[in-house]
């Protein structure tokens, strides 16, 4: 079969580590030349590693978050509508969130794309990844963040609609596409970043002011309190995980998947460990 145009969007504010990343795993699996990179802000400086990757800088705005998130993603729905004039498949998502194909395909994202049927839009199954604080040290920039770190949450957040292939409008923050359903693929995962280490949540915190510190302080972080407190299952929770959102939905928000409540702490499998992020 042939491979199929496809591209990857993102839009970030004051975010190097995980953009750095981003392009990183991306550019690898689709090529630089295939990157759409929206900076939020005339003052941004681009990833060092995103030579040849398309940059757009945006004059920032401050924006209350509901505000924000509504700009964010109208001016990244914008661009996908706009690039399906020369590609078949976009993909949108958060500079911290990586869509992974099982390497037990033995397959690339472009491959494994290339080759899907899909219904307007499909979704991996979503990972939130979390440091357990019991068992796992600080994370070292320098190296794999999937070599480090080894349980996520299971959790419906993040599994989202992140690839299109035709014109359409994603709802904030990815979690849906305007009038059409989801689609959760059998082998792929979205791997979510956001909690992988406490130290870079405190130094985040700290950078807000003392409210956001005590917060964290006091309540810690859903995700890596999860990660280090619940018993953390195997391979079949996640498959369950996956049948659980195919059927179910919050009767508040039908376009999304429901998974009755239930939150699963899995082992990362270890082949997902070579992944690249």
């Amino acid at each position: 079969m042939k491979s199929k145009k496809i591209a990857a969007i993102t839009m970030a504010r004051n975010d190097e580590f995980f953009l750095r990343r981003w392009v990183a795993y991306y550019g690898h699996e689709l090529g630089n030349e295939n990157l759409y990179i929206i900076l939020d802000g005339t003052d941004q400086d681009e990833p060092q590693n995103a030579d040849g990757a398309n940059i757009i800088k945006l004059p920032h705005t401050e924006m209350s978050r509901a505000a924000g998130d509504k700009y964010r993603i109208g001016k990244i729905s914008e661009l996908a509508n706009e690039l399906f004039k020369t590609y078949d498949i976009v993909i949108g998502c958060d500079s911290d969130e990586f869509l992974v194909v099982d390497p037990a395909t033995k397959k690339s994202l472009r491959e494994y794309l290339s080759e899907s049927k899909i219904k307007t839009t499909v979704s991996g199954l979503g990972l939130d990844i979390g440091q357990n604080m019991r068992t796992e040290t600080v994370l070292d920039g320098n190296k794999s963040m999937l070599e480090q770190r080894g349980y996520a949450l299971l959790s419906t957040r993040y599994t989202k609609p992140v690839v299109i292939n035709k014109p359409v409008h994603w709802g904030s923050g990815f979690h849906s596409v305007k009038g059409h359903n989801f689609h959760i693929d059998k082998n792929l995962y979205l791997f979510h970043f956001g909690a992988v280490d406490m130290k870079m949540l405190q130094d985040k915190a700290k950078k807000r002011g003392p409210d956001w510190e005590n917060h964290l302080r006091r309540r810690g972080n859903g995700t890596i309190n999860a990660a280090t407190n619940k018993t953390a299952h195997g391979e079949q929770h996640i498959k369950i995980a996956r049948m659980l959102q195919r059927i179910f939905r919050p009767i508040y928000a039908l376009d999304k998947p429901g998974m009755l409540g239930i939150k699963w702490v899995v082992k990362i499998p270890g082949r997902f460990k070579k992944a690249g992020i």
